[in-house]
């Protein structure tokens, strides 16, 4: 009997992943979806995502390897085979990418970058009091591999910087809080917050008014998690309120985000198109190749996800 690996994605060129398993697996046949052929020949999945429903029909898969950080998009299918080991991207460039996009949000805010831009447009020339960026607090809600490294590198930077995290965490110059119990405290000390979240059912719609009230007056949100994290209406409102003081948006509900929209317009709220991390194709390659490696060799996978936590 044949054995193969399936390839599933639409947002991935399927050839060198095809060029760099042939040469170190050259035993697997790949094929792409939805060329599915035999479906008990099928050993292993390489998905960023599938048709609800596949996956549960192959009998003798023995792993699942994610396209990318998130992995919602997979778990999302109710027939998802859950004893199946689920590895997602880890060590592809993401952290360091995420880190750059979230340092470049806070000085957007924190120097006010967005006013000036916006002075400049009416050719006024106005210098904005700013503050010291120990003075600046920057809540990071999520502490996981991306969340962790962006706020480890924003107190690098002397932003005065405190984390959230469901579970408890130590990260040098970040106080960190955990749990239910302690996200208000969190909240009402973020100036400018960053969402990093996973998407689970308890974070689902989480960025919506109720979040937002517990925020200091004028604070600023970057969401860079999942987009079903927020709520829109509650964001448009807390804007035109005056509630928050501006909003920087990588991911969105619905994407493309539709041309006809009110983001694209609103003059507190920057859009960029899902970009915050792109997994660097050679750094994604090496680690799906070692999680090959491991299976052989009966070693836990790189990247292993929990599905009943969502990551």
């Amino acid at each position: 009997m044949a054995e193969a690996i399936l390839f599933a994605s639409d947002i991935d060129d399927p050839a060198p992943w095809r060029d760099v398993l042939a040469k170190g697996f050259p035993e697997l046949e790949f094929r792409v979806w939805p060329e599915l052929g035999r479906p008990e020949e099928i050993l292993y999945a390489l998905i960023w995502k599938i048709q609800g429903g596949v996956l549960g029909t192959l009998p003798n898969l023995r792993a699942i390897f994610a396209l990318g950080a998130g992995v919602d998009q997979i778990l999302v299918d109710p027939a998802f085979p859950r004893h199946i080991p689920l590895a997602r991207l880890v060590e592809a460039g993401l952290a360091e990418q995420m880190s750059e996009y979230a340092i470049f949000a806070a000085l957007y805010f924190h120097r006010r970058m967005g006013e000036y831009f916006a002075q400049q447009s009416r050719r006024e020339w106005n210098r904005l009091p700013t503050i010291h960026p120990a003075a600046r607090t920057v809540g990071v809600m999520g502490l996981g591999n991306l969340g962790g490294d962006a706020a480890r590198k924003l107190s690098a930077i002397g932003y005065r910087t405190i984390g959230w995290s469901r579970t408890e965490k130590h990260l040098p110059g970040v106080e960190c809080f955990a749990g239910p119990e302690r996200q208000a405290d969190f909240l009402r000390q973020s100036e400018i917050l960053i969402n990093l979240l996973p998407l689970t059912d308890a974070t689902r719609g989480i960025l919506g008014r109720a979040l937002f009230a517990q925020l200091p007056d004028g604070a600023c949100i970057v969401h860079l998690g999942r987009g079903v994290h927020l709520v829109e209406q509650d964001l448009l409102d807390g804007l035109d309120t005056g509630k928050l003081g501006g909003a920087m948006l990588d991911v969105f509900p619905l994407e493309p985000l539709p041309k006809d929209h009110l983001f694209w317009s609103h003059p507190k709220i920057v859009v960029t198109p899902h970009i915050s991390t792109q997994p660097i194709a050679e750094l994604a390659r090496r680690q799906v190749v070692e999680n090959f490696r491991r299976i052989a060799a009966g070693q836990s996978l790189i990247g292993l996800v929990d599905p009943d936590v969502g990551y």
